[in-house]
């Protein structure tokens, strides 16, 4: 032995690490409003929230969709979302994912999408003689449902209001610049109500043949998708780009539906109604007033 040695101890040994488990691989059904995401080059995310019946991911992009929602096909077919068969487990707020290419992963399962479908299919022409009765019907429902609004009627909701059926920007675009972000949660009541308007203005609007509607619609979208990502929550922002391209999930589309004359209105309204806590009112609230505006600017023709 020399001098100033001594015996090497045996490097303990640890077992060799293990790769990664191979994912479990799915289909589902996506809304054609992510496909721009879905079919980008592969780029991470994380996730933003976690539901029994949906989860969030935030992708790393500067474009929209930012935010995709995973749900079942219980949960609601928001216009970002994509459908699975049955429910994801193990998956927590803050993991990470990764969306593009064709296919989302995350919680140890790729989902590759093999089905697409419209979150804003054409409404067809709408029969002039049932848009006023409709207004009536909406509104009865809205005051006798239990489900009330996330926001008092007056100010901003009063002023957006009275600032579309008059077709005045200046009115309009200020009352949806202080709505925006207002109200609690993940998706706060001054945009869903923004939602529901900016969707029943548009289409609607053709339905009718109110050009006039369009281009407030086209106005406000512009006004409300500015500068959402740093006005409200991540997954709202996104849903307000949806609606800015008149995307809704199938309730919201079903009374758009009932108003033009092409399926019962009544129940449509109640299904909407029946959404989140306060989500549901407050989108009827803006369809109601979207066809308020159109029916004020088709009576101005």
């Amino acid at each position: 032995m020399s001098v100033g040695t001594r015996p090497r101890g045996r490097r303990a040994t640890t077992p060799a690490s293990r790769p990664p488990a191979a994912p479990t691989y799915v289909s589902g059904a996506a809304s054609v409003a992510v496909r721009p995401a879905l079919e980008a080059p592969r780029r991470p995310a994380r996730v933003l929230a976690v539901f029994p019946l949906a989860l969030y991911l935030e992708i790393r992009s500067e474009a929209e969709p930012h935010v995709v929602a995973v749900v079942t096909g219980e949960a609601t077919r928001l216009p970002n979302a994509v459908v699975l068969p049955e429910r994801l487990g193990g998956v927590s707020a803050g993991d990470d994912a990764w969306v593009g290419e064709g296919t989302v992963e995350v919680g140890g399962v790729s989902i590759c999408v093999r089905r697409w479908w419209d979150p804003a299919p054409p409404l067809g022409p709408a029969d002039p003689a049932r848009l006023a009765p409709a207004l009536g019907l909406l509104g009865r429902a809205r005051a006798a449902s239990p489900r009330r609004p996330g926001l008092d009627p007056d100010g901003a909701p009063a002023l957006l209001e009275r600032g579309c059926r008059a077709g005045s920007l200046v009115e309009s675009i200020t009352a949806a610049e202080r709505l925006i972000g207002l109200g609690p949660g993940l998706t706060p009541s001054g945009d869903d109500m923004l939602a529901g308007l900016l969707v029943a203005l548009r289409h609607l609007g053709a339905a009718a043949g109110v050009p006039r509607a369009v281009w407030l619609a086209d106005w406000l979208a512009a006004a409300v998708t500015y500068d959402a990502r740093t006005r409200t929550t991540p997954i709202s922002a996104t849903l307000l780009h949806c609606a800015a391209r008149g995307e809704a999930s199938p309730e919201v589309t079903g009374v758009l539906r009932g108003v033009a004359g092409h399926q019962p209105l009544e129940p449509a309204v109640h299904r909407l109604l029946r959404l989140g806590h306060t989500s549901g009112a407050d989108l009827a609230w803006g369809v109601q007033i979207g066809l308020s505006a159109v029916l004020a600017h088709r009576e101005g023709q």
